[in-house]
């Protein structure tokens, strides 16, 4: 992985830390800036480097924010996020957060193709116009996610299979080393969850660490390593039924 030249949004390269966890938080508190509203409370987790980690719980239960949070999409009120062993921000290309899809402004006239790209952005710095590397990059995660085909079609234009496929393909563009999906799974047809499923192992086996928010209990011990179950902000006891025997991280 290269270091980016003039670097998005002022980030640095920083190496990680050796033997580091993937992903740290020591007591994490998280409020949401426009209300003072506490959505994470004295959260602490790790990931290990290449796991495949599920965010379980209901909606509200902080899912979305502790992936914004340590995307640094969300400012932290106390506590600690250690990426690699280094602190949000240190290294923005090596941490690919997708948001979920209704997030997105799917009428942006933009084709498939060109969305993707935007996921090489971090790589390119402020002024640098993408090089042929990095359309052969997109090309190639377009090819791995069925959607080679649509490259030219405008978002707009998607089923939602397809968007969700086109925001995973935006992701995977970036190469980075930890991945934050949230909720890549929901609301997809059983074609795509299939898809995104054999992915997640995929990235596994190619030393990714994935950090998944999902309702989809049913799979946690075929397509995961582990599990968090949070609830009203809080890391919490799973819940009798939905362990499936998987590790748990308890704060």
């Amino acid at each position: 992985m290269s270091d980016p030249w003039l670097p998005y949004s002022g980030g640095r390269h920083v190496p990680p830390v050796p033997n580091a966890p993937a992903l740290a938080t020591d007591r994490l508190t998280v409020c949401y800036p426009d209300t003072g509203h506490v959505a994470l409370r004295d959260v602490s987790i790790h990931a290990d480097r290449g796991s495949r980690v599920a965010l379980v719980g209901p909606n509200g239960a902080g899912k979305s924010t502790l992936l914004k949070a340590v995307a640094g999409l969300l400012p932290v009120a106390s506590g600690d996020i250690r990426i690699y062993g280094n602190p949000v921000g240190a290294c923005h290309h090596r941490v690919a957060y997708l948001p979920q899809r209704g997030d997105i402004d799917w009428t942006f006239p933009i084709p498939v193709s060109r969305f993707v790209l935007t996921g090489r952005y971090v790589h390119l710095g402020w002024f640098r116009r993408p090089r042929v590397r990095d359309r052969e990059i997109v090309t190639g995660v377009l090819d791995r996610l069925g959607l080679g085909a649509l490259a030219d079609r405008p978002i707009g234009r998607l089923s939602g299979g397809q968007q969700q496929r086109a925001l995973l393909a935006r992701a995977l563009a970036q190469e980075a080393d930890l991945l934050l999906l949230d909720e890549p799974i929901n609301a997809v047809d059983a074609e795509t969850r299939d898809v995104i499923y054999d992915l997640l192992a995929d990235l596994k086996s190619e030393g990714k660490t994935l950090i998944v928010a999902t309702h989809d209990v049913g799979r946690l011990a075929e397509g995961f390593d582990s599990a968090i179950y949070l609830r009203d902000g809080e890391v919490v006891t799973p819940p009798d039924g939905v362990s499936h025997g998987k590790p748990c991280y308890i704060s």
